[in-house]
Parts: structure tokens; C-alpha cells; sequence
């Protein structure tokens, strides 16, 4: 499938999240932890299948899983989308829809920090444009959705942890997705999140059953679109696009949100003007930094130094070989 088509309809598989878990009773860690497991089934049959991206990253990629274990970058990965989760539910406990999603999404800026140290990978001119752009109409959306209370900036607090450790998700993801198939990616990094949560929730005594039918439901609909859908097509644009890219793509969840919590009668967050505003101009940037001739299209990771070229042999006489 096209890398591009798959971004686009993850983005438009998350934007409901942020709305339908208002309608939870659950804690924050039951919330994250279903959201993980009800999804394993899925990714794990598709990865004992092998469907999906087969075999290693063709030559020029920055590392075959011969040369080093993904083990621990993935196990790493999986306990930074466990404190994603974790501090993104908890902050829509304290803050509106908008001004959570909104912190979130300053992925993209930690993204490129981070990527730009450890990977060494950067945005085009264009690309950067379409961030600062995204994430300025982002802080507009912010602004029409402020609210000055002690309880508003604890939750914006616990946002902006999301975002933090939701960037190292993306950027290990954009290293680690080189060399490992989607499906075998996102079961190993789903189930290490969710035993972190499940292992958070046994010492701070947070219960994991015993929750009403509406609970189960929307722990469904998060495993389905947002985590099945969005998250993993996410992970598998990953393979083809800088971490910065997929994050900034990420901005429209925020859009998505504040219109779903605005015309569901449920939430009913009537969006200031400066928040209209703001929704268009993160279209604006994402359209910029996703336009043609903005990225490296579907170009993998390369190492710094060429891989050497191949040896090939020819029999001898006599039943020796040589170099040719």
C-alpha cells in the first residue's frame, strides 16, 4: 500500500480517541492497558503469519538486525508508549479535549530534536516550514481552548510528558522499523507497553476488570481505530518517512478532535474563532510539509559510508574459486 495513504488514514483513525474516552469511567492505566491488549490478538496472528514487509531492509539501510539486536531499542520503545498513554489519558482528567490534543502534538518538535542528535536525520527547508506552521495553528487551538485553573495546568503538565515520551516512541520506531516488519514491530512494542502498565497498575493497586459495558466498548473502539488502525499505520510509515514527518502529520488528530468533541452533544467544546483559525493553518503546514518535493520519498535510512560491493566468485580448473 501506498506509505503515504496509509499515514493519512491513521491520522484520520486517532482523531476520535481523545472524544470517546471522556466517555470512560475507567482509570487512566485500565484505559491505556485494554487499549494495548484488546489489540495483540491482531498483530499477533498477523505476525506469526508473516504478513506485511518481508525479510530485511534492502542494502543501503542503516543496520541489518544481523549486525545488532533490536531488542532493547524495542523494549525501550514499548515502555515510552506506555508513559504516552498513560500521561495523555490521565491529562484529559484535568484539561479539555483540545488543549490535551494540542500538547500531545508537539511531537514533532521533540521528534526533531531528538532525531537530529541521535539519528542524525533532518526535515528539508519545506518540511520544517510545514512544522513551525502546524504547530503555531496548534498553539492557536490551545489558545481558544485555555483555561487558567490549578487542575487545567496539572492535566497540560501531564500532556506535555506525552508528547515527550511520544517523540522517543516515534524516533526509536524510525530506526528500529529499518530492519523489523510492522506486524512483528507492533506486537513486540504493544505487549512491553502493556505489561509496563499492567506492572504500573499492580503497585499502585489500579483495578483492571470489574468495569461497566461502556467501558468495554470504548476500550474496543481505542484498540480498533486509534491503536489497530492508527497507531500501527503510523509505525509502518515509519519504514518510509523521517519520525518528524509522521509526527507532524499527527497535528490534524487535534483538528479532528475539536470537531468531534464539538458536534457530539455528549461534549459539546464550541471552538473559539482563534481555534477555527488555528485548525486551518495545521492543515496548512501539514499540507506543506506532506506536499510533493517536501520529503525524501519513501527513502530508508542510509548509512554514513557506503556498504561495500558484493564478491562474486567463478569455479577454477581444478575446483577453486576466484574473485571476479
Amino acid at each position: 500500500m501506498s506509505p503515504l495513504l496509509v499515514l493519512i488514514g491513521a491520522v484520520l483513525a486517532t482523531t476520535y480517541a481523545g472524544p470517546i474516552v471522556r466517555f470512560a469511567a475507567a482509570p487512566a492505566l485500565a484505559i491505556a492497558f485494554w487499549r494495548l491488549t484488546l489489540t495483540l490478538p491482531v498483530t499477533g496472528f498477523l505476525a506469526l503469519r508473516g504478513s506485511g514487509e518481508q525479510g530485511a531492509v534492502a542494502s543501503g539501510s542503516v543496520e541489518s538486525t544481523a549486525a545488532r539486536s533490536p531488542l532493547p531499542l524495542i523494549a525501550l520503545a514499548g515502555f515510552l508508549l506506555a508513559c504516552h498513554f498513560w500521561s495523555w489519558i490521565a491529562s484529559l482528567r484535568f484539561t479539555t479535549v483540545a488543549s490535551s490534543v494540542v500538547l500531545v502534538s508537539l511531537k514533532p518538535v521533540f521528534a526533531w530534536a531528538i532525531a537530529a542528535v541521535w539519528l542524525r536525520e533532518h526535515p528539508t527547508r519545506k518540511e520544517a516550514w510545514g512544522i513551525l506552521l502546524a504547530v503555531l495553528g496548534a498553539s492557536f487551538i490551545g489558545l481558544g481552548d485555555a483555561r487558567l485553573s490549578l487542575g487545567a495546568l496539572g492535566g497540560d503538565a501531564l500532556a506535555v510528558l506525552g508528547a515527550l515520551t511520544g517523540a522517543g516512541y516515534y524516533v526509536i520506531g524510525r530506526r528500529v522499523r529499518q530492519s523489523v516488519g510492522i506486524w512483528r514491530y507492533a506486537t513486540s512494542v504493544y505487549g512491553v507497553a502493556a505489561a509496563a502498565l499492567m506492572l504500573l497498575a499492580l503497585v499502585r493497586s489500579t483495578p483492571l476488570v470489574g468495569f461497566a459495558g461502556r467501558d468495554w466498548v470504548v476500550f474496543g473502539a481505542l484498540a480498533a481505530g486509534p491503536m489497530l488502525i492508527g497507531h500501527t499505520g503510523m509505525n509502518y510509515a515509519l519504514r518510509h518517512f523521517r519520525a518528524t514527518t509522521v509526527n507532524v502529520a499527527a497535528l490534524g488528530e487535534p483538528v479532528g478532535a475539536s470537531l468531534i468533541a464539538w458536534l457530539v452533544p455528549a461534549i459539546h467544546e464550541v471552538p473559539a474563532p482563534v481555534t477555527v483559525i488555528g485548525a486551518v493553518v495545521v492543515l496548512l503546514g501539514i499540507s506543506l510539509s506532506l506536499g510533493p518535493g517536501s520529503r525524501e520519498r519513501y527513502a530508508p535510512m542510509q548509512r554514513k559510508e557506503p556498504l561495500p560491493a558484493p564478491r562474486l566468485w567463478e569455479e577454477e580448473e581444478g575446483g577453486g574459486r576466484r574473485a571476479r
